[in-house]
């Protein structure tokens, strides 16, 4: 190919072959590969201690039923983010746990909020929700921009699909999954961040 025009890729392409090639590899530390940071349980659930957890990055758009969404305005919750794709296995065994915990965690001031991305359409993504019967809102990412922009390097981001962030109150990442979860251990990675264990 020609270098001219490759550069003149639009960004669209990019962030797709960008976030193929990072939801495909394994966990490699996070970006920047600062374990240091943050530790990894036997459950592969990693979480960073409370002094050392960075902000999100802005996470707003349009959700899979055409509303604006902006997480920034869950602040003083604990948000769990879930990166998940209607084509994805481990992502329709697991979702069954967080419609359960989402209903019954709700009242302890946590919100759930999806991030749909390498979507084919829409309407597979839509139709998955209903089925599952999905109650909570997801972020339509088809390119895969949020998932890029919203977790910064050097902090503990999505790598897989499926992937589950938990903020903390701060807005600040505070723990995350590269794997599908069992409903013992979603609640495990909440409950720790309600109590702020992290940093003890």
């Amino acid at each position: 190919m020609h270098l001219g025009r490759a550069l003149r890729l639009p960004l669209s392409a990019v962030l797709v072959t960008a976030v193929a090639l990072s939801l495909t590899g394994c966990d490699n530390g996070g970006a920047g590969g600062d374990r240091a940071r943050y530790v990894t349980d036997a459950d592969g659930i990693s979480t960073v201690r409370k002094a050392d957890r960075q902000a999100a990055g802005a996470m707003k758009g349009e959700t899979l039923d055409g509303k604006r969404l902006d997480v920034a305005e869950f602040r003083g919750k604990v948000v769990v983010m879930n990166v998940w794709g209607s084509w994805c296995v481990p992502c329709r065994a697991e979702i069954p746990n967080f419609v359960k915990v989402a209903k019954e965690v709700k009242g302890k001031g946590v919100e759930f909020v999806g991030i749909n991305t390498r979507e084919a359409s829409r309407t597979q993504a839509v139709a998955f929700e209903k089925d599952f019967h999905v109650d909570y809102p997801s972020l339509y990412d088809p390119t895969g921009k949020l998932v890029l922009t919203g977790f910064p390097k050097g902090t503990l981001n999505p790598q897989t699909l499926p992937s589950t962030i938990v903020l903390d109150r701060d807005g600040k990442i505070a723990a995350r999954s590269l794997q599908g979860l069992s409903e013992e251990r979603l609640r495990k990675m909440i409950d720790a961040v309600l109590a702020d264990n992290a940093d003890k």
